[in-house]
Parts: C-alpha cells; sequence; structure tokens
C-alpha cells in the first residue's frame, strides 16, 4: 500500500510539479488548499506524511493532533522552520525540510530589488505607461564602491556576495560564525551589527528567524544606520519591526525598503486579493509608499527551485518510509 502524503497550503504549480517528480516514487498524494491549522488537523487523519509550506501552522496543538491522527512524519517543502514547535515534535514527529532549493534564486531576485528601487524602475515603468517620459525623482546611484551590510552569511548570501563583489561593492557582514573563504575571495569584512549598521548605504537580511533574530530590525537598530538607507528582507517577515520601519521611512532615516516578506503575510501573501479591500491596516500603509516594494514571497519561484523542492521533499519522506536516516532532518 501506498505511503499516503497530505499537502496544504497548495497551488496548481505546487500540483504539477509534485505530480510529475512524484512518477519516480509513486506516493499517494492528496492536495489541501487551505493553510494547516487547530481547525483542519483533522484531515490528516490516515495519512502516513503531512507536507505544509511557510504559512502553515504547526505549532504543539497542531503537532500533537497530527500524532493522535496516526501521521508519521511532517514535511516542510521551505528552508525555514519557525512555524514548528520543535519541543512539541521532538522525539515524537521526525521533521524534515529543503534546507537549499535554489540559493541563486533568492539572491539573484535580492539583487532585483536593489537594482528595482535604486534606479526607480517600477516608478518609471509606471509613468511611462501614463505618457510620463519625465526623469524627474528617477535618479539613482552607482552600486559600484557602494556599501553594504550582509547579515548572515549562508548559502543565499555566499551567491550574492559573489555578484556583489563583481559590481565592485565593500561588503560587510555580521554572522557568528565568520567564513573565512568569503573574506579571502571576496575581500568581505566580519564586523559587529552597530558598525554594519553605521557604515552601510544598502542592509539585507539572510539570516533565520530565531529567538535572538526576531526583530533584528527594529528602532534602535534604524537609529543607528545611514540616513537614507537601504533595507531589503528576503529572510523572514519578523526579522523586521514594521512599525519600526514605518517610522524610519516617515521620518526618512531609511530611503528605500523592499520586502519579499512581512510579518503577517500569511492572510495575503500567495493569494488573489485583487476585489476586496487590504484591512491590514500596516501593510496597506506600507503598499502606500512609493519608495517601498513589497512582493509575495517569490524570490525562491524559479523553475530550478521549485523543481529542487518537490524532488528533496519528496526524497526527505522516501528516505522516512524505507528506513534511512534523515539528512535533512530539524533537530531542536
Amino acid at each position: 500500500m501506498a505511503f499516503r502524503i497530505a499537502f496544504f497550503d497548495t497551488k496548481p504549480y505546487d500540483e504539477e510539479s509534485f505530480n510529475k517528480m512524484n512518477e519516480r516514487f509513486g506516493f499517494d498524494i492528496v492536495y489541501f488548499k487551505g493553510h494547516l491549522n487547530p481547525n483542519n488537523v483533522m484531515l490528516t487523519k490516515g495519512y502516513d506524511a503531512v507536507c505544509i509550506f511557510v504559512n502553515d501552522t504547526a505549532d504543539a496543538e497542531v503537532v500533537n493532533a497530527l500524532i493522535e491522527n496516526g501521521v508519521k512524519i511532517l514535511a516542510l517543502r521551505c528552508a525555514g522552520y519557525n512555524n514548528v514547535d520543535l519541543s512539541a515534535a521532538e522525539g515524537r514527529l521526525p521533521i524534515v525540510r529543503v534546507p537549499a532549493y535554489s540559493p541563486y534564486a533568492v539572491a539573484e531576485y535580492t539583487l532585483a530589488l536593489i537594482l528595482a528601487l535604486n534606479r526607480r524602475i517600477p516608478r518609471a515603468v509606471s509613468r511611462t505607461r501614463d505618457g510620463n517620459f519625465s526623469l524627474h525623482g528617477l535618479m539613482g546611484f552607482d552600486m559600484h564602491e557602494k556599501v553594504i551590510g550582509i547579515i548572515g552569511t549562508g548559502k543565499i548570501a555566499k551567491v550574492l556576495i559573489r555578484i556583489l563583489y563583481g559590481l565592485g561593492m565593500r561588503i560587510l557582514a555580521y554572522d557568528p560564525y565568520p567564513d573565512k573563504e568569503l573574506v579571502a575571495k571576496y575581500a568581505v569584512e566580519y564586523t559587529t551589527l552597530d558598525e554594519l549598521y553605521r557604515l552601510s548605504d544598502i542592509v539585507s537580511l539572510h539570516c533565520p528567524l530565531t529567538d535572538e533574530t526576531r526583530y533584528i530590525i527594529n528602532e534602535d537598530a534604524i537609529a543607528k544606520m545611514k540616513q537614507g538607507v537601504m533595507l531589503i528582507n528576503t529572510g523572514r517577515g519578523k526579522l523586521i519591526h514594521t512599525h519600526s520601519l514605518i517610522k524610519g521611512l516617515k521620518s526618512k532615516k531609511i530611503g528605500y525598503a523592499a520586502l519579499d516578506v512581512y510579518e503577517e503575510e500569511s492572510r495575503y501573501f500567495y493569494e488573489d486579493k485583487s476585489d476586496r479591500i487590504i484591512d491590514d491596516d500596516v501593510l496597506a500603509r506600507l503598499l502606500s509608499f512609493n519608495n517601498v516594494i513589497v512582493t509575495s514571497h517569490q524570490a525562491f519561484f524559479t523553475r530550478e527551485a521549485v523543481h529542487n523542492i518537490s524532488e528533496t521533499t519528496l526524497q526527505n519522506i522516501a528516505d522516512f518510509a524505507a528506513g534511512r536516516s534523515l539528512k535533512n532532518e530539524v533537530v531542536r
């Protein structure tokens, strides 16, 4: 009898990718469009595995219910696992993830956001479509010799650093575990957070969301930054305290911001809400700034990344079903 998997928060592209990949594995897969949460966790009864994404809920209540329903493994088709209560799962429910689906996808998207903000590309496109070909208000700056501060130097940041080095930028970095190779090959300068904030023209976030990094960008951090700094977040929404960000934008301390993630994104991101009023006042305020870009957690979204996500996710489950070691298991 085939191993049964319940997928939550699925979109057409998920089904297409996983169905194609599943031709190799032969699992019995059922897709649910809604987010996994305490109200629908009963749907998991009778399944061997459950697969979730970034905006699903796997708190202690859900984890306990999964175990009661006979679920044997929880698979995340993403790198982050801050939405899972690891304490509740420890020793009772294995958790696996996709640690590196495509660092190139996110790194390249980060660069795209920086360039789009710097050269005011969304604003320029909107103008020309209205017949306005004026250059007033569209002036950017040369990236060459500007200072960028990278917080977190994991796989994605390493790819981004290689790109930025090619642009001739000075690269500062903060990470509890400095990478000597980055220093040697790309002249990366590891420094303190305070120094990074003080010197950087651009600050880009590439660290995981943990108790230590939650709201790493807050009012105090913003106060230490350069006037007119550019802030980029392709990591997790709660790395930035959004009210502090808005305050910084209003005071012009922050000159530009690009967010591919948002603190309360689960109600909106990946959904079509174009026929409704946005009743999240904070998100609506962010969208009102002409020097802010908000995108729907799409930095990962390339053909190669989606292929790698489906392959690694199903391989993780196949390894568990066959009793093999779980190389991508999340351990608290």
